[in-house]
């Protein structure tokens, strides 16, 4: 074997090795912040400090894609459905699209770049300043004082959002069904129930949770643990949201397809 492919197959294994310790610290962080989520006293004030700034960072632009986001999946389904005869299906199944799918996934996509990046950013300035490393001298849990709040903050802003794009791109999709493919709007509403239910509703809710959790595990572990001073701070940043996004729709399709598999489809 020749030395370029010796060192070829040496990278490989150091990629995989490095990928297999960044997964095992990962679960380990997510491991500690659900163990110190019932550590007293709990940080209250920063819980709410941290659940208002990435409220106001995520709520416009979240509502500024829910709209378009609605008006494609009504215009498209809409199209589609007049294909097939059943416009009088237009509206359910443009609040099942928006329900199951839409809303956890721009949900998940504004956490993850606007929220998890400001965490990541945030604690990477903090660890290079050895702040971290002094609060552990002081006896101070890191963990329990900054990440448990962060990523708990991220759970409550993710389901609040959740409901938030749910409502706009419902909303979206009613306007420019009416209003733009003259549509019937008491057909529209009554076609609600058909083949939405509330599990639907349900699963969205939890999808955005569970997507705020990995966001902020995620966030807080490449913030925890960046090289290289300034720079490495900037790459931790890049590097959580590419990963967290990964993570983010390969957890999406995880829960889609066991949800299907445990609620039937209304009226199958």
């Amino acid at each position: 074997m020749s030395s370029a492919t010796t060192r070829g197959v040496e990278k490989v294994q150091q990629a995989g090795n490095s990928a297999l310790t960044q997964t095992g610290n990962i679960v380990q962080l997510f491991i500690d912040v659900a163990r110190n989520i019932f550590v007293r006293p709990f940080q209250l004030r920063e819980f709410i400090q941290q659940a208002w700034f990435i409220a106001s960072v995520t709520i416009l632009p979240t509502a500024l894609i829910a709209i378009p986001f609605g008006a494609i999946v009504s215009l498209q389904t809409s199209s589609l459905i007049k294909q097939l005869g059943a416009e009088s299906f237009t509206g359910a199944a443009s609040v099942l699209i928006v329900l199951q799918q839409a809303a956890p996934i721009i949900t998940s996509l504004l956490i993850a770049g606007a929220a998890g990046s400001a965490v990541a950013a945030d604690l990477g300035s903090r660890t290079i300043r050895e702040e971290i490393d002094a609060m552990r001298v002081l006896g101070i849990n890191p963990i329990q004082r900054l990440v448990v709040p962060r990523v708990l903050a991220m759970v409550l802003v993710g389901a609040l959002l959740n409901g938030l794009v749910c409502v706009v791109g419902i909303g979206g999709g009613y306007f420019f069904n009416v209003i733009v493919q003259n549509g019937t709007p008491g057909a529209y509403l009554a076609s609600f129930g058909a083949l939405a239910q509330l599990p639907d509703l349900y699963v969205a809710t939890l999808k955005a949770a569970i997507f705020g959790v990995i966001a902020g595990v995620i966030a807080a572990y490449k913030g925890l643990t960046p090289k290289g001073g300034p720079k490495g701070v900037g790459e931790a940043v890049n590097q959580s949201v590419v990963i967290t996004f990964l993570l983010l729709f390969f957890a999406n399709l995880i829960i889609t397809a066991v949800y299907l598999q445990i609620v039937p489809a209304k009226g199958s």
